[in-house]
């Protein structure tokens, strides 16, 4: 996005909010930011969603009511928005891909209580237990595999899925603000070795999607190659792939989804395409 580097850079280097999301099978927004404000946590509420505060200053989360006690988490207001396009409906059976720190599953468990199943996949033991911890923290509870999404004949039981959610590995171009050593350490080759990951994930897992299903790609990356360029070529490899435009007050339209840039709206960088099996 040539035309907006320097709006880029500059929130780059700007302290990013503390942003949380409540779980609305414990409380409601109202009632928090109303808990928040008896604690004298100055906060507002996000109208990009339901479920989001935005805290005017950062404070530990042990000062945030009823952190321990499963009632809110902390989120950025673009991750916040994957379950709504998600769309979950009552009964049926999702694939989480890539599922750690889990923020994005809780807030699916959150949301829709009465789905058949809800599969989550993470490679990693230090990562996978942070999902682990996660659902215990806020009562949840899904069906946890500890295995590459890729290999498929290790985890999954035939069963296909309604929905699937992959929040890709990616370059993190997105959230520098959050994480400033990206700007030294990320290299070209990182790259291109993270959109052939990304390629094999998404490969992998659309055959595990029901027909009239919906895949939803994530990344909080800025790099075109790991995002449109990655849906272009994937939807020309199949001919079962069609591109389910996001209409949305947030972010701008790309060609096949649509990017959140740094500082939007307070943001993450975010990117957001939803396809669906015909």
């Amino acid at each position: 996005y040539p035309q907006h580097w320097q709006s880029i850079i500059k929130e780059n280097n700007l302290p990013p909010p503390m942003s949380l999301r409540v779980n609305l099978r414990s409380t409601d927004r109202d009632s928090y930011l109303k808990k928040l404000q008896a604690a004298g946590i100055e906060a507002q509420a996000s109208n990009l969603n339901q479920t989001g505060i935005v805290l005017t200053h950062p404070v530990g989360v042990e000062a945030l009511p009823d952190f321990a006690e499963g009632h809110v988490s902390v989120q950025d207001t673009a991750a916040q928005l994957a379950i709504p396009l998600l769309q979950p409906q009552a009964g049926e059976r999702i694939l989480d891909a890539c599922s750690a720190p889990g923020g994005k599953l809780a807030h699916l468990l959150e949301t829709m209580p009465t789905l058949k199943e809800v599969v989550a996949v993470e490679k990693e033991p230090h990562r996978f237990k942070k999902l682990e911890s996660t659902l215990e923290r806020l009562g949840l509870s899904a069906t946890l595999m500890q295995n590459d999404a890729r290999a498929v004949d290790d985890w999954w039981d035939k069963q296909l899925f309604d929905r699937v959610l992959i929040d890709a590995p990616c370059s993190a171009s997105g959230v520098i603000r959050r994480h400033p050593d990206i700007k030294y350490l990320r290299t070209a080759e990182d790259i291109q070795n993270i959109t052939v990951l990304q390629a094999e994930i998404l490969e992998a897992l659309w055959p595990l999607l029901s027909k009239g299903g919906k895949l939803l790609y994530i990344t909080c990356s800025v790099f075109k190659a790991e995002n449109d360029d990655q849906i272009a070529a994937f939807s020309n490899k199949h001919n079962d792939v069609n591109s389910i435009p996001i209409e949305a007050s947030w972010g701008m339209a790309t060609e096949y989804g649509r990017q959140i840039l740094p500082g939007d709206n307070a943001m993450d960088g975010f990117y957001y395409a939803q396809l669906q099996k015909t």
